[in-house]
């Protein structure tokens, strides 16, 4: 009897990719299975034959010969004794390994990436301005180099896993199915060794403080990440080194609230300043001063606009701006003489001098009339 085309085996076309392939024979396996279908075989025929068709569609090599050939490429011999001498387990543990996350690559000679790490630095508003170059000390691991970071003593190597063979993992067989788990002897990594370097004692790196500069570009906000790609941890038995974040904290001003590239300060004016009007100089962040005219009648919250003396926006020749909030300050500590002034000029105003007061409190005068009518 002629064997079904493999892609009509899995219901998919010709041109389906590994994630449609793999969704299929799960879809089918699951339905077919023995388990499910005790006693009948045909179900169990058709779960062999669904086993096989993925077997080999799921292998690039073998599904481009099948492409070419059909069944002819895997017989006489074809591809280790063709098809129908696949390896069930194999196909299974990809099943598993999307269900349950187990299996896993071979570790490339034991070698482990490095961890990332975190470093928190904290500058002030005029760094971030101006920007700057940071030296920073980060307490790391690093290659080690009496064994160059294979892990052994210097003049040996480490040896393949005898227990898995250099592959990291190991099959147990439970009932139907076989599963796979780390191997125990190499904790996946599928080299061992038997005289350890003893510098840094089988790891292949060693703790160290390093010396690093950060640039730290102008117009950086509070809360940015830096990544310094490779100043992470060293990887362990000569693995890739992780990667170094540097996460910015922009410290409080004196003066000075940000609010993205703007900036905000409140300035206290004197009441005849607000009264008659004048003006004051303001300091700004890149070290200068800017004056600021006071019209007459200006009253608390009044804001005056700098435009282009906040912070450089990065990565461009733009700043933004800066708001000047006024203040009209209360005198304190009044001499006799300064009481008399202000009884006698408060004897001779008007509602015309006090426009704000004067409407509020006829609007008071009205809500308490309409009550009482």
């Amino acid at each position: 009897m002629s064997k079904r085309d493999f892609y009509d085996v899995l219901g998919v076309s010709r041109d389906a990719d590994d994630k449609v392939l793999k969704s299929a024979y799960r879809k089918m396996a699951m339905q077919f299975h023995p388990d499910r279908n005790p006693g009948d075989a045909e179900a169990e025929a058709k779960f062999k034959e669904v086993n096989e068709a993925y077997d080999t569609l799921k292998d690039g090599q073998k599904r481009a010969a099948y492409d070419r050939f059909g069944h002819a490429a895997f017989e006489n011999g074809g591809f280790g004794g063709g098809a129908g001498a696949h390896d069930f387990s194999s196909t299974m543990s990809d099943i598993f390994e999307e269900f349950f996350g187990m299996g896993g690559g071979r570790r490339s000679g034991g070698r482990e990436r490095g961890a990332d790490l975190r470093y928190n630095l904290d500058i002030t508003l005029e760094d971030a301005f101006h920007g700057k170059t940071v030296e920073i000390e980060v307490p790391t691991s690093i290659t080690c180099d009496a064994c160059t970071g294979s892990g052994a003593k210097p003049g040996t190597s480490p040896a393949t896993c005898r227990t898995c063979g250099g592959a990291g993992r190991v099959r147990a067989a439970q009932g139907f199915f076989t599963l796979e788990r780390t191997c125990p002897s190499c904790q996946g990594r599928g080299q061992v060794i038997s005289d350890p370097c003893e510098s840094c004692s089988g790891s292949g790196r060693k703790t160290q403080d390093r010396t690093l500069s950060v640039n730290i570009p102008s117009g950086i906000e509070d809360g940015t990440r830096i990544r310094l790609a490779g100043e992470g941890e060293a990887g362990v038995r000569g693995g890739p080194a992780g990667d170094l974040y540097i996460f910015l904290s922009v410290r409080p001003h004196d003066l000075f609230q940000r609010d993205g590239a703007d900036l905000y300060c409140r300035v206290p004016i004197s009441m005849s300043t607000a009264t008659l009007g004048g003006q004051f100089d303001v300091p700004t962040v890149d070290g200068s001063t800017s004056r600021v005219k006071v019209p007459e009648g200006t009253q608390t919250g009044k804001q005056f606009r700098l435009r282009g003396k906040g912070m450089p926006v990065m990565r461009s020749s733009q700043h933004g701006d800066m708001y000047i909030q006024v203040t009209v300050e209360t005198p304190t500590n009044l001499t006799k003489r300064q009481r008399e002034l202000l009884a006698e000029f408060e004897k001779e105003s008007s509602g015309e001098n006090h426009p704000e007061s004067a409407g509020f409190f006829s609007k008071v005068k009205d809500f308490i009339d309409n009550l009482g009518a």
